[in-house]
């Protein structure tokens, strides 16, 4: 790798991030932030690479979920803890249907920016700078709201620690008991409308009484009341990733203290930009976005800059087709992965490819295409014989209506009782469930397939 720097990026073209017109107050803030520690420490970032590249084998796989983008307004702990209990309930059914460990990695403590796709949006009449999320400028319709304002970087970081310290304390004390997650999601299967799902469910109750009978109950097994949890966000605002950059005194490698993973969107992934010239230099696992614009020659050139020692779990491949375009988009990706020899996990983001105008006027996501896209992804490497390692969805543990379909049957006309996002529209809690039902399912019969040609 060719000599880095954590400030290299600022001599690459800049996308997608904040012109800021107070320099004295920005660097003011980039001075403060670079003495707070670091949000994470090197060891769990080795600990979670180690992990991807399981799930990149076939001996693990990821869940990686949570908000669009996190509000300071909306942030409260039994908004935390919501969103981590559906996680827990998610990852217990993937497990069930994969029979392999389910790596639980967030989109919390740290998802606060969002790239768009205007820099002005007209709003009542009046053009103002787009909304970037709340570590940028404010939602509010005014030009004071929008103007980008350095200490909000701070704010970022405060409540990135405090949501970072709830989940620690969530993972270890006994919340995650897996007999409780358990006993939540027969709460779900219990609803008549849900009964597809009971089977499923009651053979995992099967599973966990013959422990508890065999003597492994959570009592006796500290590992069965805690889970390993990790945070993740895009790497968008690059002057707070530089200023929360540390060296790891073990490796003598530099860490993104912000987030356990970080990744790259679709619209910052230029290979001589700046967002990939950050993330190049630092040990954390990185995730690339990939949209139908991504081409073979470029994805060539991002693996071996993002990856240049082709080391498991280091980079994970995120697909964003949109339901009906993996068929002509996946594919052509994975020849060039596999023409590179290159070590990369596959993930399905089913959700940025599927957002579309509601008749009432409400950005939405039909819970019929994101599973489609779902299902399509798993199609697509079952034929190559390749591997789907993980999925990604954006999903809260609110009872929200944003998305329309699930077995609550969320409508158009729904979308405005409990609209609260500031950028996309998640997946609420049963709906999040649900798909988690519906992978357990396609992991499932992969499992099989898989068994059945290996006994020929």
């Amino acid at each position: 790798m060719t000599e880095w720097q954590k400030t290299s990026w600022r001599a690459k073209p800049r996308v997608q991030m904040p012109d800021y017109t107070d320099q004295a107050a920005l660097n003011t803030v980039e001075a403060q932030l670079s003495k707070y520690p670091p949000l994470v420490f090197a060891g769990e970032a080795r600990k979670l690479k180690k992990a991807l590249g399981a799930a990149s084998r076939g001996e693990a796989f990821l869940l990686q979920g949570g908000d669009c983008a996190e509000s300071f307004e909306q942030f409260s702990a039994n908004a935390i803890r919501d969103t981590f209990k559906v996680m827990l309930q998610m990852a217990m059914v993937l497990t069930f249907g994969a029979k392999v460990p389910v790596v639980k990695v967030g989109r919390m403590a740290g998802q606060f920016a969002k790239p768009r796709s205007a820099p002005t949006e007209m709003v009542n009449g009046l053009e103002l700078p787009s909304y970037r999320g709340d570590i940028i400028n404010e939602l509010a319709a005014t030009p004071e709201a929008r103007r980008p304002d350095p200490a909000k970087m701070l704010q970022g970081y405060t409540q990135a620690a405090a949501t970072l310290n709830l989940l620690r304390a969530f993972s270890t004390g006994g919340y995650a008991d897996v007999h409780q997650v358990h006993s939540w999601t027969l709460g779900f299967t219990d609803r008549e409308e849900a009964e597809k799902y009971r089977d499923m469910a009651n053979r995992i109750q099967d599973t966990l009484d013959f422990m508890r009978a065999a003597g492994l109950d959570s009592d006796r097994e500290p590992s069965l009341q805690t889970v390993d949890f990790y945070t993740s966000h895009e790497a968008l605002l690059l002057e707070y990733e530089e200023a929360l950059c540390r060296l790891d005194s073990t490796s003598g490698k530099w860490l993104a203290g912000s987030g356990h993973m970080i990744w790259i969107g679709d619209r910052t992934r230029q290979p001589d930009g700046a967002h990939v010239e950050f993330a190049r230099g630092v040990l954390n696992p990185i995730g690339l976005k990939c949209g139908p614009t991504t081409t073979a020659e470029d994805l060539k050139v991002l693996m071996a800059k993002l990856n240049p020692n082709n080391e498991p779990g280091r980079l994970s491949l995120i697909a964003r087709f949109g339901a009906g375009k993996v068929s002509e988009n996946l594919p052509r990706l994975i020849k060039a992965v596999q023409e590179e020899g290159a070590n990369v996990l596959w993930v399905c983001d089913p959700m940025h490819g599927n957002t579309i105008k509601s008749a009432t006027g409400y950005k939405t996501r039909p819970f019929d295409l994101v599973l489609r896209e779902v299902q399509e992804f798993f199609g697509i490497h079952r034929a190559e014989g390749t591997i789907p390692g993980g999925v990604h969805f954006e999903m809260t543990g609110m009872d929200v209506t944003e998305c329309t379909g699930g077995v609550r049957a969320v409508t158009e006309e729904d979308l405005s009782d409990r609209y609260h996002t500031a950028c996309d529209p998640r997946l609420n809690a049963s709906q999040s469930l649900e798909l988690a039902f519906l992978v357990a399912e396609e992991l499932t019969a992969l499992r099989q397939a898989g068994a059945a040609a290996a006994n020929g």
